[in-house]
């Protein structure tokens, strides 16, 4: 191993690296936290469907969206500098929601922490590839997003379990510790980086590419309450999407951009940017709608439900690490697919349980799902920071993670509008009595995942028809998500089995 600045003993370099990791498992800690305290911050605080999806939604937003920006401001500014400050924030942002009495409040926090979130997981990356090189990089990169696995692994379980035992304020109390003694660790260990003070920093090309992405992405979690075609969503979509060709158009012009565009020439890297897109569909989203499927529709407190939910989460556990090992005998490409296929056998397994009602064809199928996703996910992380130069690490880290967090907050706000759409059809079809205000309103709750308000909003109608409506509309996802994630597949494998002979490191 070698070190690209003044070497730190092996002692600090470990404690360096194990804060590092440590923050790669806190921030899926705070994903999911959103998740597992909302029915019961709902109990305490209140709030409509859309404030209360907003403590999830409101945190991917702003964490996808910044990635990028703090990626390349480590690179500029110093990556421990960056990693401090989003711990510092992180931290206090978590005390706040501890006092907060207002759900708006609490959302506008998690928003906070979003960008917190972002600074924390770019410096922390870059900083990593600043204490390691060539194949040891690749070893802990790996290692980190087996870190990352693991949060959200065990995050449902341990938060539910906090929440139920002592109440949803600890959970947040809980990670300001946490966050805080990361901070003061990373302080200590981590060693200074070198600012790329000849590198100027390109503020007009962040300030396009993030709010163009903020308003994608905004436009997207509109959609269940506006309607695909209202006037505020396609007013989003267009304003974004003149703002990301005005981005594109500067990169190529500036002396230093935000983005190298010329590495997307290379069909290894555009393969690796396609692996975090498809376990958010064959994954990730699952995290956020199984758990609240348990709680809204089957009844079950939020420990239960984290509990039920480890059939998907463990296998990242156990077989990131052994996507690894076979990477000995096939390529990358071949095992990320092939895991990729699994998981859409196992969707196309959960569709057929909830419309059968049966909980243990659902855990097999969980299992299954968990088990494919868990093999590309091991891979991902070490593929993305060898396919560039170490002076691009922040740059490739952001991108990466850019994709991958945004991704899954527009995957999130796409399943959910999927959701919301289909039971508005369904109840369209089924009642005629009802104004359609009412049955708008009934089917956000049932895209949430929760049965008993709906059934609150159309008090006369029978529950075994909203029962059936929650049943088609979430077997019908699955069966999507099963079609996304083959296709994510078989262009994964194309990618990246087809150029395995090139090199490693991207030319400058």
């Amino acid at each position: 191993m070698t070190f690209t600045l003044a070497s730190p003993s092996r002692y600090a370099r470990a404690i360096a690296a194990l804060s590092i990791f440590l923050a790669a498992m806190l921030l899926p800690l705070s994903f999911t936290g959103g998740v597992i305290t909302t029915p019961a911050i709902s109990h305490a605080l209140g709030g409509s469907p859309a404030v209360l999806a907003w403590l999830t939604n409101g945190f991917m937003l702003t964490f996808g969206s910044f990635l990028l920006t703090a990626g390349v401001t480590a690179d500029i500014t110093g990556r421990k500098r960056i990693f401090i400050a989003g711990l510092i924030t992180f931290c206090f942002s978590n005390l706040l929601i501890v006092v907060s009495e207002s759900t708006g409040v609490i959302g506008l926090l998690r928003g906070i922490q979003g960008i917190a979130a972002a600074m924390t997981l770019a410096g922390g990356s870059a900083a990593l590839a600043q204490l390691y090189d060539g194949n040891a990089r690749t070893r802990v990169f790996s290692l980190l997003g087996t870190m990352f696995g693991a949060g959200l692994a065990f995050g449902p379980l341990l938060i539910g379990l906090i929440t139920d035992a002592f109440g949803w304020r600890w959970v947040y109390a809980a990670m300001a510790i946490l966050s805080g003694i990361l901070m003061l660790t990373g302080m200590a260990f981590l060693p200074p980086s070198e600012k790329q003070s000849q590198q100027k920093m390109d503020i007009v090309g962040i300030v396009l590419f993030t709010v163009a992405l903020v308003l994608f992405t905004l436009a997207v979690m509109l959609m269940p309450g506006c309607g695909w075609l209202s006037f505020p969503v396609l007013a989003l979509f267009i304003a974004s999407m003149l703002l990301i060709r005005l981005f594109l158009t500067r990169c190529r012009k500036v002396e230093h951009p935000v983005f190298d565009l010329s590495l997307l020439r290379y069909p290894r890297f555009t393969g690796v940017l396609l692996l975090p897109v498809a376990t958010c569909y064959c994954y990730v989203v699952l995290l956020i709608i199984i758990p609240l499927h348990f709680m809204g529709g089957e009844g079950l407190n939020e420990t239960q439900s984290a509990v039920y939910l480890m059939a998907l989460t463990g296998p990242m556990l156990i077989f990131p690490s052994l996507a690894a090992v076979l990477t000995r005998w096939f390529k990358p490409g071949t095992v990320s697919a092939a895991g990729l296929i699994l998981s859409a056998v196992g969707l196309l397994m959960a569709g057929q349980a909830v419309q059968s009602g049966s909980l243990s064809l659902l855990m097999v199928s969980m299992l299954i799902t968990g088990t494919g996703a868990a093999l590309p996910w091991g891979l991902m992380d070490g593929l993305a920071v060898s396919a560039v130069p170490l002076e691009k690490a922040g740059m490739a880290a952001g991108l990466f993670n850019t994709v991958r967090v945004a991704g899954e907050g527009i995957a999130l706000a796409i399943v959910t509008t999927f959701l919301v759409e289909i039971n508005e059809l369904n109840l369209e079809k089924a009642v005629s009595a009802y104004k359609p205000d009412l049955i708008k309103q009934a089917a956000t709750w049932l895209g949430g995942g929760n049965l008993n308000q709906a059934a609150k909003v159309l008090p006369n109608l029978p529950r075994t028809l909203l029962r059936e409506s929650y049943d088609d509309a979430y077997t019908f996802l699955f069966q999507a998500l099963a079609v996304i994630t083959v296709l994510c597949a078989f262009l994964v494998w194309m990618t990246l089995s087809n150029s395995e002979v090139r090199s490693q490191t991207l030319p400058e």
